[in-house]
């Protein structure tokens, strides 16, 4: 299936039925937006703990623990096809609760931000608030690595050279996500990220719930924002028992990879 939250797009296999070998070429020539299909994750739905149980890559063929948007998409889809509007997710980040939102929307709990350098991790043991690197970000754990910096205009920004010059940064040894962000309002961020394995994308559900929680530990906001980014708009709710994402989904289409293309990857 192919999906997307926000223009943060997504194919998700099921393999439910029976397990799916991927071996990280494999993962790799599907994001190929020319010869494969093209996205910026590609999620897997198996059988585990609760509903179901949900692996992640990144378009290089290397794993993440955590995937915001991804994670709402399939709920979504499992919510149609069961009836549910309540889920239980299991992930490499931990067992998520999903549920429907009404109008359409779909929330995911992310679970407690990792605020601990060793915990994201960094290199190093230091205060996460502040990073001593130019610009003082703020590290955050979601699962995966979260670099955030605070700018007065998160637009103008080139990210295409910001982004990778930090995603291999020395402080993080699993490389991060690196997100530009701006105070336009009360309560309300703009946001633009580079996701460590990807590049730049439309959105991003992990890296959202990273900048709220590093916003409202500098005090530039509460811990309830609205969050826009390039391919739109998702609310975040620090809550005691979470971080919970909110936004649309989009299921876009089904199909089959073909025997030709899976044997050239062979």
């Amino acid at each position: 299936m192919k999906m997307h939250g926000l223009g943060n797009d997504f194919v998700v296999l099921d393999a439910r039925a029976g397990d799916i070998a991927l071996s990280p070429a494999l993962v790799a020539a599907i994001a190929d937006r020319h010869r494969g299909i093209g996205f910026d994750q590609l999620a897997v739905i198996g059988t585990g703990e609760g509903d179901a149980h949900l692996t992640f890559y990144n378009a290089d063929g290397s794993t993440s623990a955590a995937c915001g948007n991804a994670t709402r998409c399939i709920a979504r889809h499992l919510m149609a096809e069961t009836g549910k509007t309540a889920l239980t997710l299991s992930t490499a980040r931990g067992v998520l609760q999903a549920v429907d939102a009404g109008d359409g929307l779909t929330s995911v709990n992310m679970g407690q931000p990792q605020l601990g350098w060793d915990e994201i991790p960094l290199a190093e043991a230091m205060e996460t608030l502040e990073l001593p690197i130019e610009g003082g970000p703020t590290a955050t754990g979601m699962g995966n690595p979260h670099c955030t910096f605070f700018v007065e205009d998160a637009c103008a920004v080139p990210l295409d050279r910001f982004g990778p010059r930090y995603e291999h940064h020395p402080l993080y040894p699993e490389r991060t996500n690196v997100q530009v962000a701006s105070v336009i309002g009360a309560d309300h961020l703009r946001m633009r990220v580079w996701e460590r394995g990807v590049g730049v994308t439309l959105a991003s559900g992990s890296s959202s719930c990273a900048v709220a929680v590093a916003a409202a530990r500098r005090g530039l906001t509460g811990r309830r924002v609205r969050i826009t980014l390039d391919g739109g708009t998702l609310d975040v709710d620090w809550r005691e028992d979470g971080v919970w994402m909110t936004g649309k989904t989009a299921h876009v289409a089904s199909g089959v990879l073909t025997p030709e293309f899976l044997a050239r990857v062979q």
